[in-house]
């Protein structure tokens, strides 16, 4: 799960319905690539990372038409072959998945894949115009890893139908799929979307990149408890989803720092609150986790001001700490 990662994006190919949140063409690559452009892109990547995993994102991989499925996999599984790459991961839905298409995956020597999860909840599944049930996720997700690959799931709260309440509950049941990792994206309302359309219709409220901070802040708690890895919270960040593509939603160039900043937040929260009262305590964190504990222009320090005025609270950073964080009045 830690090897480098060669992205190959195929935009909306293979999927079957339009989802009410999606434009792969906006926060992907702009067409669809032929074989050829799966080896340039390689190639060139190949030029900056050792054996790294070849990854096709962005539509859903298993729903192609199998012969440009058995094209792009021969492709990509001549590197790894040669030697060159790991191996394949692919992106896909959770009604993507047999027993004819997980033993063609292996036989290109694909290890990992990731499916669109999105919610457990059947009601917000119909809304978003996924196309699929909870029970394909539950099924899906146990013929991959009965059948030796790595699993992991992408879940995206926010979605219309969803609240708090739902969303922690999606969590806990994709939690329970014992998956390799997961991915957080909270929504984003990205242009020419029919989710787009609910927004500016006023008929869909849109999380803010604080707000959903708070809820997967909370989200990410579970996984944590469950030892289940997260890899990614939030939309990469592109040059046209920072331009405007991004209407509204939880779009942030920093989302994975504002959810970590959240969650140390409110560890440290319930941490001074047991010390209560006090005039002035000490948050110290690991090396590396200061700026993360301060938040985004220090916004974390004055949410602690303001929480505990007529308090002094420090925050340092020391170097040989374990613990995730550690507050002392002093």
């Amino acid at each position: 799960m830690k090897s480098a990662v060669i992205p190959v994006f195929i935009p909306h190919l293979g999927c079957p319905n339009d989802c009410i949140f999606c434009n792969q063409r906006r926060i992907a690559a702009p067409k669809v690539p032929d074989v050829s452009d799966v080896r340039g892109i390689i190639e060139s990547a190949l030029e900056y990372t050792k054996l790294p995993q070849i990854s096709f994102y962005g539509g859903s991989f298993t729903c192609i038409d199998e012969s440009l499925q058995e094209r792009y996999l021969s492709a990509a599984y001549e590197y790894v072959r040669a030697g060159r790459a790991d191996s394949l991961r692919v992106s896909t839905r959770p009604d993507g998945i047999d027993g004819n298409v997980l033993a063609r995956l292996k036989k290109y020597g694909v290890k990992t894949i990731e499916l669109g999860a999105q919610s457990m909840d059947d009601r917000v599944l119909l809304l978003a115009r996924r196309g699929h049930t909870a029970e394909d996720v539950r099924t899906a997700s146990k013929m991959i890893k009965q059948a030796g690959f790595e699993l992991v799931l992408q879940i995206m709260p926010g979605l219309p139908g969803a609240d708090a309440r739902a969303d922690m509950q999606t969590a806990r049941e994709i939690a329970a799929l014992k998956p390799d990792a997961v991915r957080i994206y909270p929504v984003c309302v990205i242009k020419d979307t029919a989710l787009c359309d609910m927004y500016e219709r006023g008929e869909y409220i849109a999380l803010t990149p604080e707000t959903a901070a708070e809820l997967c802040a909370d989200i990410w708690e579970i996984f944590i408890e469950e030892q289940i890895p997260v890899i990614r919270i939030g939309l990469n960040p592109t040059e046209e989803l920072s331009d405007g593509a991004a209407v509204a939603g939880a779009y942030h160039p920093a989302m994975g720092q504002l959810v970590r900043s959240e969650r140390l937040y409110k560890k440290a929260v319930q941490k001074l609150d047991a010390l209560l009262p006090f005039e002035n305590a000490l948050i110290t964190v690991p090396r590396g986790k200061l700026s993360d504990m301060r938040g985004q222009k220090n916004a974390n320090a004055a949410k602690l001001r303001e929480r505990y005025p007529g308090s002094l609270i420090e925050i340092k950073e020391r170097q040989d700490q374990k613990e995730e964080i550690f507050i002392a009045k002093i």
